[in-house]
């Protein structure tokens, strides 16, 4: 398989050109006639997305977050003011604020989504529809005479031939003067 970009041989099958680094790993496919599947990034990313568990905004899961990051906040205020809990309570703020902020967020984004969109302050909103008046129907133009000649206009080679005929002024060296100066 020869490397579009540079002629080098490949080996077949090989996704980069081993001189100039160029991506020909559809090279097989365009040469077989085959439709061209590339690889989306935004496909990726999708499925990222997905694995981490982003989902939907509900309201449900935002008060289900919200209610886990108060249980964990009360769990650990109690154990600080029992003093049994020695310092290891500090830890338990971590999941504590971390489950409140993404029920927030979660209720944000909620509420984005399902806010109609408001209008612009300051501009004018229009109380009625606009009418589009139809186009006013003219007369037809009048026909063309066609009994007149008209000259073609001039082609592209014969101003180049034009251009080509005039000459430059030439300048002779014979007199000493020139030579002097």
């Amino acid at each position: 398989m020869f490397c579009p970009k540079c002629a080098a041989q490949n080996i077949d099958g090989a996704s980069f050109c081993r001189v100039c680094g160029a991506n020909i790993s559809l090279v097989p496919q365009a040469l077989a006639g085959q439709p061209l599947t590339v690889r989306d990034d935004n496909n990726r990313a999708a499925r990222r997305s997905r694995r981490r568990g982003s989902r939907e905004a509900s309201i449900e899961h935002s008060m289900k977050n919200v209610f886990v990051g108060i249980a964990f906040l009360i769990v650990a205020l109690a154990l600080s003011w029992s003093g049994r809990g020695g310092w290891w309570w500090i830890w338990l703020l971590i999941p504590a604020f971390s489950c409140l902020g993404q029920g927030v967020a979660e209720y944000i984004r909620f509420k984005e989504e399902t806010r109609e969109p408001q209008p612009l302050k300051g501009y004018a909103q229009p109380t009625m529809t606009p009418t589009i008046n139809e186009a006013p129907v003219r007369p037809p133009l009048p026909a063309r005479n066609t009994g007149e000649l008209i000259a073609p206009p001039p082609s592209v080679t014969e101003g180049t031939t034009r251009h080509l005929g005039a000459e430059a002024p030439t300048r002779h060296l014979d007199n000493e003067s020139d030579y002097r100066s």
